[in-house]
């Protein structure tokens, strides 16, 4: 065995780029002098920490988007390479605050530059096509945060400085659709087609059709906004981030009770779910930020996609992972098909 050792394995299988990530391996040995280290193709990865068992690295932030070979080098010698998939960029300056969503007509992605509270940007909401085509919404919605698509296909938009929700259609054209919504964020459909809007300041409204909003339950508010999610069996879930290392996942009965489903993540923001049932949530889980996959039934955790500032997700139907870093977009070949619920 040469000097660079043998890796292991990779955690996580996930990235984008300049994340961080763990290389498992043996043998490896350290000259803290040389060019020793981790490498991305020919491209020398940043050394967080090192030993002969473990490299803790950050990824490059210029690093192309696809299957990336990682090796080990040290002086003269080179491991043989492993691989992780590396998040391709797909749009920037962007500001998003939650989840993308995906156009369930034409595969379409959804995107906002949400600005800070009361900033009227002159575009906020962009459709990025699935040839690549960025295309800006004519009507700006002020701060748009949550979006979703309801049982008719049309999308809808919160707008979190007046506590609005907008229907948006397939030309552009807004129209409000129920306000009195307090700081409106988070937005999901149940398998009706009911609408839930997530108020920061603790309340989940119901809405039933145009105007027709009820309190549906009250919770803890939050520091950031209330994200909202349905799980295939038609279970709603929240997460509300704070300041804890260890906020927690809720699961909201169809009573409007509040029961904590999983807890253990440093600010949990957007959700997302497989089509068994397993959740995925932006989050710091151990020290470690990215994207979480939490088991259905709350059992267990583990980071599935390392990255910073990431604040929410979305899948589309040929298996990809949309990633909303910010200002940044993503989009990672995970082979994971995201539920959907059937209106």
């Amino acid at each position: 065995m040469g000097k660079a050792g043998t890796i292991l394995s990779i955690r996580p299988a996930f990235a984008i780029p300049g994340a961080e990530i763990v290389v498992e391996c043996e043998a490896f040995e350290i000259d803290p002098g040389g060019e020793c280290g981790l490498y991305a193709g020919e491209t020398k990865c940043h050394t967080i920490a090192a030993s002969h068992e473990r490299v803790m690295v950050r990824l490059p932030v210029e690093i192309e988007g696809g299957t990336v070979s990682l090796s080990l080098r040290s002086d003269s010698d080179v491991s043989e390479a492993k691989s992780i998939v590396v998040g391709r960029m797909i749009a920037e300056e962007m500001h998003m605050v939650a989840n993308p969503a995906v156009d369930p007509s034409d595969d379409s992605i959804i995107l906002t530059r949400s600005g800070s509270r009361g900033q009227q940007l002159p575009v906020t909401l962009f459709r990025l096509e699935t040839d690549g085509f960025l295309d800006e919404f004519p009507e700006p919605i002020l701060n748009p945060t949550g979006v979703g698509f309801g049982r008719d296909g049309e999308l809808f938009v919160t707008n979190r400085a007046q506590g609005e929700v907008y229907s948006v259609d397939r030309s552009g054209s807004s129209a409000i659709f129920a306000s009195g919504l307090g700081i409106a964020s988070g937005l999901a459909f149940d398998k009706t087609g009911v609408m839930y809007i997530g108020d920061r300041t603790g309340t989940i409204y119901r809405v039933h059709d145009f105007a027709d909003v009820e309190t549906f339950a009250v919770v803890e508010p939050s520091v950031a906004a209330h994200h909202l999610a349905f799980s295939p069996n038609g279970s709603l879930y929240l997460t509300a981030p704070g300041f804890a290392s260890k906020d927690g996942i809720y699961l909201i009965t169809p009573d409007g009770d509040v029961a904590t489903f999983f807890r253990g993540l440093g600010r949990p923001q957007g959700m997302a779910f497989d089509t068994v049932g397993d959740m995925y949530v932006a989050a710091c889980y151990r020290g470690s930020h990215g994207i979480v996959k939490v088991k259905a039934d709350g059992s267990s955790a583990e980071l599935l996609v390392s990255g910073d500032n990431i604040v929410g997700l979305c899948f589309t139907r040929q298996g990809e992972m949309i990633v909303a870093a910010s200002d940044l977009i993503y989009s990672i070949p995970c082979g994971i098909y995201g539920a959907i619920l059937s209106h």
